[in-house]
């Protein structure tokens, strides 16, 4: 009986590729490419939600210098940031905004811009889809879909994602009728 033979080592021996190459380089920035996803997408925003219901009035400062009050039956959401966005979804809501947080804050009610230039105002939303502002102090501005309007103290307007209409004079026990201040 024959002994078998040992296999036979042969000394590892590695031959260049370009196409081993580029899969391997493919790969690897494949790789680097879903880290900065993970990396972009993995910082949630902070969003705080307000909500009233019937009978119920909230008063609360949303950041230093920026006071919010909601009426009965409003929903806001705040996504920290710079500046600070509001999104108005139902209600009314007033800001009360001091020198030193001016131009921090902007305010969207559906596809309106509303930016702060350091004032106090109210805004409404109507089930109908128009909105009125009015401002106590200072003025802001409207972005819609004709321009950008400046409404200046003790003016009121309404509003719809189109544009701006009955801007006019008012007093300011008009300002948040609903607001105890």
């Amino acid at each position: 009986m024959q002994k078998p033979e040992p296999p036979v080592i042969e000394p590892f021996s590695f031959v260049f590729s370009w196409r081993r190459f580029m899969i391997h380089c493919a790969i690897m920035g494949f790789c680097v490419f879903l880290g900065l996803m993970t990396w972009y997408f993995g910082k949630p925003h902070s969003v705080r939600f307000y909500e009233t219901k019937s009978e119920e009035l909230l008063a609360t400062s949303i950041a230093p210098g920026i006071e919010m009050a909601l009426d009965t039956r409003s929903f806001v959401a705040v996504k920290d940031g710079e500046p600070l966005h509001v999104e108005l979804f139902r209600g009314n809501v007033y800001f009360d905004i001091q020198k030193a947080a001016a131009n921090k804050l902007e305010v969207k009610v559906g596809n309106v811009i509303i930016k702060d230039l350091g004032t106090r105002f109210s805004i409404q939303m109507h089930k109908d889809g128009s909105n009125h502002i009015a401002v106590a102090d200072g003025h802001i501005e409207i972005h819609v879909a004709s321009g950008v309007y400046q409404i200046n103290a003790f003016e009121q307007a309404n509003f719809d994602d189109a544009g701006i209409r009955q801007h006019r004079l008012m007093t300011e026990r008009n300002i948040a009728p609903w607001n105890a201040q």
